[in-house]
């Protein structure tokens, strides 16, 4: 319906998208230009015009990670959430996937109807109950007779008969043990060469189990490498994948990943070492052998006596010669030239002197041709097109059947979000609209296979153009330079990180962007900063995040990626749920800010991907609010970080340690952003910014002492006083800030759940207009490198267009000052602070209605004093605040209702319920789905 909305430079949707067919396909050639600034330059890459995500078009779907998805051969999509894990069974005619984020653990598929026919997890609807919701990051496994099934989870396994329709029958639990305080999460689970054994990895505790499959004991336990994954029998000896590689020891640099200390690199936070144990299962005494191989092995195949590997983080494929246990050859999983990492091999087959490998980046399968002799070199014949993020493949009956994690996306059906005071339920798009699928089809032949990369290759964005460097030639300096370390026009970049809304949910009531206003939530009254920057510096109507959740939104930012471990550990998130503090969530390249390091610039971190808060117990929101509002209103600094309230920040990862701020609050709802506005300033203005500055803003995640529209506000005021401090400063000329959400999971949008508000800030920002290119948060990270002379991270960077018309070749140095909040900052907080209520700056008899305002809005019925005080423990003992807060962390089922009780005056169920519940009343989400907002 807004097809043919005008854009940002007067061209109608409709014909630039045309347009960007055609650059499309020339660039498959290799050519394509780009503009920067008011001319044209040296080309970067292609882009994606002004394509919606979600939306179809002749080259396929636009999803939210700068691809187009049109797989090869038949799709099947199923709206139960992500897959994490497949297996057929023996005799071809089943699939069975693990799955998260819709309280569906495990799916069953017959794949000769090809029909979604059975399900088992805690949603209702499931054919089959489970009280344990969680899955491991492999999928499940049949027993070689096809007559049972065993799924993986964090304390164990369940077994389930099969039916001959492949049905399933009431499931057992074995319990595998916790062991000093750590779950076994486990892994794959593979029978014994004579079925009479059942071996699973314990990838929680770093060993592998053998159960008796019929009596569910354990028999025996052997001590591997860090984090098994995967199992493969050769005979009777037992192949284990190891994703942290082996054990650390003296003299090792380490970090931590679920208690266990990792070796790793410290500047670039990354593991350094990938194994594979091998076990004599015949013999006690044996000790466990281990074969060196690259980062991050996940999935193995067997062909012969060929062992290939998968080396996720290495993006190479080791093959195993098992006859003498040595690693003979390494096979490259780097299909463009123009970048080594991050296509993340996800799966193995070998089919018809094939081997097949899915690149799970590149939503793509590479195709190899092998030899029976291991030694011999395999030889890339090409690519084949799959759906959102492959991460298992396997032949059934003379068909290759690919299970897909994401499927199309966050197309599944819409959700209904309700905020509270001020606002009203808004349904739409969310990033928890999941789907995963399948994908079918017989093995082309090589020339066909060969003409189908080509198409791999634009669907991601890969042309000779993406990536050029400096050349040591004079250039003049621009916003954003077309070639990777020529001179730009910015010196000083700000990354201004929030947490979880949408566009519409903000920008809706915006009518020069194509808005949904039902939608807007927190429009222009909660965000008047916001919407008057995105007046005075433009308005980014087409822009998105694309993790589903805070685990997976600041891997994008920080890494311009979300790894395959956080992808695969959805379904239990145990291990860890943030990887700020778990060095297997890392990509071996690093992170922003040690690419800007590497480039010869600088940083500084205000609280960004930190995980460490140290803060005194009787601090409040209160306290600091009282501190921030002091301070604003002309008092001494020095209380910000008065004892009472001065509290620690620290990360695991020295090299964003050294860089840190520790006064300045990572996220804790219990502090408000105004708080960590007036801790940076201090820093600003007395040391100056870096090349780099990173800042976490999280009151807009809501769940904290104010109610949400108040939360909402004390952020938007934040970012308006942030943008005033810099614009004002002898810095503003060479500036640049960009303000975006780590994920929009907490909001509705009309075109897509991850669509969600981006702000470009700078004298060279294109001021006043409304820019509807197709730009994600990888294009926002590829800014950034591209002004600062970083390298790209990864492919998914290198391949992604610079937001070139986001700037212009002229600066305007018109500053911007900040306007008040129009919602008071105080609004639903229980016990008012010291300093008294936010009166909005009014006086007298209009202050007075202030207060009482919010008196009432904080009030509870005396009627429903004993269940809000329920409420309030059961909130206490969440990671909302203090010690150890960590975003998403609550129940969700459980946070929407005491959200949606506080903001309505505690008189006012649920939607849906008849009566107001205590929190023992509300049936918790299913393990694997934590998400507070999702």
């Amino acid at each position: 319906m807004h097809e043919a909305r005008q854009g940002a430079g007067g061209q109608p949707q409709r014909k630039r998208r045309l347009s960007r067919r055609a650059l499309f396909i020339s660039a498959a050639a290799g050519c394509a230009v780009a503009v920067v600034g008011g001319g044209i330059a040296t080309a970067s890459t292609i882009g994606f015009g002004a394509d919606q995500v979600g939306t179809q078009y002749s080259e396929g779907i636009q999803i939210s990670d700068n691809q187009i998805i049109k797989p090869i051969g038949d799709r099947l999509v199923t709206n139960n959430g992500k897959f994490m894990g497949s297996t057929v069974s023996p005799d071809g005619r089943f699939l069975a996937a693990t799955s998260t984020d819709k309280s569906v653990a495990l799916q069953v598929f017959d794949l000769q109807s090809y029909k979604l026919i059975w399900t088992v997890g805690t949603a209702s609807g499931v054919n089959e109950k489970l009280s344990d919701g969680t899955v491991g990051q492999e999928g499940p496994t049949f027993s070689p007779d096809g007559k049972f099934l065993w799924l993986p989870e964090a304390t164990g396994l369940t077994r389930f008969p099969v039916n001959a329709d492949g049905t399933l029958g009431a499931g057992v639990k074995v319990t595998i043990p916790t062991v000093a305080g750590t779950r076994a999460l486990t892994g794959k689970a593979v029978y014994s060469p004579d079925g009479a054994t059942l071996y699973a990895a314990v990838n929680g505790q770093n060993t592998v189990v053998a159960i008796d499959p019929v009596a569910g004991t354990i028999s025996r336990t052997w001590n591997v490498g860090i984090a098994p994954r995967s199992l493969q029998f050769v005979g009777d000896r037992l192949y284990v994948s190891n994703e942290g590689g082996r054990t650390a020891t003296a003299g090792d640099t380490t970090i931590n990943s679920y208690g266990t200390q990792v070796p790793a690199d410290a500047f670039l936070g990354t593991s350094t070492t990938g194994t594979v144990s091998v076990i004599d299962t015949t013999d006690p005494a044996a000790a466990v052998a281990s074969v060196g191989v690259g980062l991050h092995p996940t999935a193995m195949h067997l062909e012969g006596t060929t062992l290939y590997v998968a080396n996720t983080n290495s993006d190479t494929v080791s093959v195993i010669d098992t006859t003498t246990d040595q690693v003979v050859q390494t096979i490259s999983t780097q299909p463009w030239t123009k970048s080594t990492v991050g296509y993340e091999p996800t799966g193995i087959a070998v089919v018809d002197g094939h081997l097949l490998v899915t690149l799970g980046r590149a939503n793509a399968i590479a195709v190899y041709s092998v030899e029976k002799d291991p030694r011999s070199p395999a030889s890339l014949v090409g690519l084949l097109p799959t759906d959102y993020y492959p991460a298992a493949i396997a032949s059934a009956n003379g068909r290759i059947v690919v299970t897909n994690t994401r499927g199309i996306d966050a197309r599944g059906p819409e959700l209904t979000f309700n905020k509270g005071q001020g606002t009203v339920s808004a349904t739409g798009h969310g990033t928890h609209s999941t789907t995963a699928s399948l994908t079918r089809f017989a093995l082309p032949s090589d020339k066909d296979i060969a003409k189908y990369t080509a198409t791999v290759f634009a669907q991601n964005g890969w042309t000779d153009n993406s990536l050029q460097q400096a050349n040591g030639q004079k250039a003049a300096a621009v916003p954003v330079p077309a070639r990777v370390g020529d001179p730009s026009t910015i010196k000083h970049v700000f990354l201004l990180v929030k947490e979880n809304r949408t566009y519409d949910q903000v920008y809706g009531d915006m009518t020069q962007g194509n808005g949904d206003a039902t939608l807007a939530q927190f429009g222009q009254k909660v965000t008047p900063n916001q919407h008057a920057l995105a007046t005075q510096f433009g308005l980014y109507d087409n822009t998105y995040d694309i993790g589903t959740n805070s685990a997976e939104g600041h891997n994008w930012l920080m890494q311009g990626d979300n790894p395959e471990y956080t992808e695969s550990s959805a379904g239990e998130y145990t291990r860890s749920y943030d990887t700020e503090d778990d060095v297997l969530g890392h990509q071996r390249s690093g992170f922003l800010w040690t690419a800007v390091a590497q480039a010869g610039g600088t940083a500084k971190n205000f609280g960004e991907f930190t995980q460490f808060e140290t803060k005194p117990a009787t601090a409040t929101w209160q306290n600091y609010y009282c501190a921030a509002s002091s301070v604003m209103g002309g008092g001494d600094p020095a209380q910000l970080t008065d004892a009472s309230i001065k509290q620690d920040t620290e990360s695991p990862i020295p090299s964003l340690n050294a860089i840190t701020d520790h006064d300045y609050p990572k996220f804790d709802t219990a502090i408000p952003d105004t708080y960590r506005y007036e801790i940076w300033k201090q820093d600003f203005e007395k040391n100056g910014p870096a090349s780099l500055n990173m800042m976490w803003l999280s009151s807009d995640h809501t769940g904290g002492t104010a109610d949400p529209e108040a939360q909402v506000a004390d952020n938007d005021l934040a970012v308006g006083k942030i943008v005033d401090e810099i614009s004002h400063s002898k810095y503003w000329q060479d500036s640049a800030i960009f303000v975006l959400e780590d994920d929009s999971q907490d909001g509705a949008d009309h075109v897509d759940g991850h669509r969600s508000p981006v702000q470009v800030i700078s004298p060279w920002a294109q001021h006043g207009k409304t820019i509807d290119t197709y730009y994600s948060q990888i294009s926002v990270v590829r800014t950034i490198e591209q002004i600062l002379g970083a390298q790209p991270l990864n492919e998914k960077i290198a391949a992604a267009t610079p937001m070139y018309d986001a700037f212009a070749g002229k600066a305007d140095t018109t500053p911007y000052t900040s306007v008040r909040n129009e919602v008071p900052l105080t609004e639903g907080v229980v016990t008012a602070p010291s300093c008294g209520l936010d009166t909005l700056g009014q006086t007298g008899a209009a202050a007075a209605k202030v207060n009482a305002d919010a008196a009432a809005a904080a009030s509870v019925p005396a009627s429903e004093k004993e269940v809000a005080a329920k409420w309030e423990k059961w909130a206490q003992g969440e990671a909302l605040t203090g010690n150890g807060a960590i975003p998403d962390e609550a129940d969700p089922a459980l946070m929407n209702r005491w959200t949606w009780y506080q903001t309505h005056n505690w008189t006012t169920p649920y939607p849906g319920g008849k009566k107001i519940l205590a929190p023992d009343q509300v049936a918790p989400t299913a393990a694997g789905t934590t998400d507070a907002d999702g």
